[in-house]
C-alpha cells in the first residue's frame, strides 16, 4: 500500500466509526435528580484510635452523643470489628475504666479525667487517645473548647496537662 491509499483507508476507517458511534444505542435523557445532600451535626461518638500507630479519628455510630465518661469506656473496651478489621488498634489498657470525667468552671478551662489504674505507665499514644477522645466528647455535649488542656489522674498520681495534638 502507498502512503496515499493508506491515509485514504484511515480517513474513511474514521468516517465509517464516527457515523456508526452515534448509534450505539444510548439514548440522551433528562437529568437525574436525587435527595439533597445530607447536611447538620452528625450523631455518633469520635474515638481517637491508631492507624499505623497515627493517631486517627474513628466516628462509631450512636443514637446519641456520649458523655466524655462514656466515650472513654468504648475507647478502653477497644476497637470494634469493623474498626479491626480497618487495622485500627489502641493502646488504651482496658483496665482504665471506671473514669470520672470533670471540666473546669468555663469551657477554656482544663478537664480532669480520673481512673483508677495508673497514669504514669501510659504511653504517649494512649495518653494521647484518651485526651484527644475526651476532649472531642467534651466539645460535643457543649462543656469544652476544642483546644482544652486535659489532665489525668491515676492511683499513681497525675500527667501534666495537653491539649489533643491533632488540631
Amino acid at each position: 500500500m502507498t502512503g496515499r491509499r493508506a491515509g485514504r483507508a484511515l480517513l474513511a476507517g474514521g468516517l465509517l466509526l464516527a457515523l456508526l458511534a452515534p448509534g450505539c444505542g444510548v439514548r440522551p435523557s433528562e437529568v437525574i435528580r436525587g435527595r439533597p445532600a445530607v447536611s447538620g451535626p452528625s450523631t455518633g461518638v469520635g474515638l481517637y484510635l491508631l492507624a499505623r500507630g497515627e493517631l486517627v479519628l474513628a466516628l462509631r455510630p450512636a443514637k446519641l452523643a456520649p458523655s466524655p465518661a462514656e466515650a472513654l469506656a468504648l475507647l478502653a473496651a477497644g476497637p470494634d470489628e469493623n474498626e479491626r478489621s480497618a487495622n485500627f488498634t489502641s493502646e488504651v489498657p482496658a483496665g482504665l475504666v471506671p473514669v470520672t470525667v470533670k471540666a473546669g468552671a468555663d469551657r477554656s478551662a482544663g478537664i480532669t479525667v480520673r481512673t483508677t489504674g495508673a497514669a504514669q505507665p501510659l504511653s504517649t499514644s494512649a495518653a494521647d487517645q484518651i485526651i484527644c477522645t475526651v476532649t472531642a466528647a467534651a466539645a460535643q455535649a457543649g462543656m469544652a473548647d476544642n483546644l482544652v488542656q486535659v489532665t489525668i489522674v491515676g492511683s499513681d498520681g497525675a500527667r501534666p496537662p495537653r491539649p489533643c495534638p491533632i488540631k
